[in-house]
């Protein structure tokens, strides 16, 4: 069995263009979609319509969320991005669950923690706003009960935009690394291939190149100033304004 994983694609039409064409390549017996589809300016109407057409989203993101209006703040990229989109797409991102067991139980799926799309993972907020990796203790208790004794094998997550591996109790735990908005300035697409082979699962992170000048070119045309200003540093230099 071989199951591809995407997310944080971030309306990051060209970055998921490119992973798609790898995925047919790739050829998976399945996708499965991490959430955060479109909260960006990279054509986020067209990277929509691609996700639903070939990679759905599975699990709700913590930025589909404030799309979907189920939280209050940043309501100019808000309004923004709901122009660029269908009028149902709100509702469909109100639906989905935050956590998906697939693979008969083996493989749970999940956009920040099983627990919640706005909680990392691998990281731990430290003294002064860094990060550092989560301690196994909390990454126990923040996968919420999924575990090897109870038949987990994998856990993956996204959110924090980290290409992260770790293993607790026997649990393989995976951040699959964005799509899009990259934290570490390498400024290509991610995703994740799983590959079950004699009862084991091996992980494979991929990344995918692609043209980051033609995204930021989309999003100085089509955005607001503000908004385009950020996305463009995002897309061209691979960190966070």
């Amino acid at each position: 069995m071989r199951l591809a994983v995407l997310g944080d694609v971030h309306g990051n039409a060209y970055a998921l263009q490119a992973v798609l064409d790898d995925l047919r390549q790739a050829s998976p017996d399945a996708v499965y979609n991490l959430g955060d589809t479109v909260w960006g300016a990279a054509d986020p109407g067209r990277a929509w319509a691609l996700q639903q057409e070939y990679a759905p989203p599975t699990v709700r993101g913590n930025t589909d969320e404030r799309v979907a209006g189920m939280r209050e703040g940043k309501q100019q990229m808000v309004a923004w991005v709901r122009a660029q989109l269908p009028p149902h797409a709100p509702g469909l991102l109100t639906d989905l669950p935050t956590r998906v067991d697939v693979a008969d139980g083996e493989i749970r799926l999940a956009h920040g923690s099983p627990r919640s799309p706005w909680e990392d993972l691998l990281l731990t907020e430290a003294d002064g706003g860094h990060t550092r990796p989560a301690h196994f203790a909390e990454i126990r208790e923040r996968l919420d009960g999924f575990a090897s004794k109870t038949g987990g094998r994998v856990c993956v997550v996204g959110h924090t935009h980290r290409e992260m591996l770790t293993v607790v109790d026997g649990m393989t735990v995976v951040n699959a690394g964005p799509v899009s908005r990259h934290k570490d300035s390498l400024p290509v697409a991610r995703w994740v291939l799983l590959t079950r082979t004699g009862g084991v699962w091996n992980v494979e992170f991929c990344r995918t190149p692609y043209d980051p000048q033609a995204a930021a070119a989309w999003a100085r045309a089509h955005a607001p100033a503000d908004i385009a200003e950020d996305e463009v540093t995002w897309l061209t230099t691979g960190r966070e304004p």
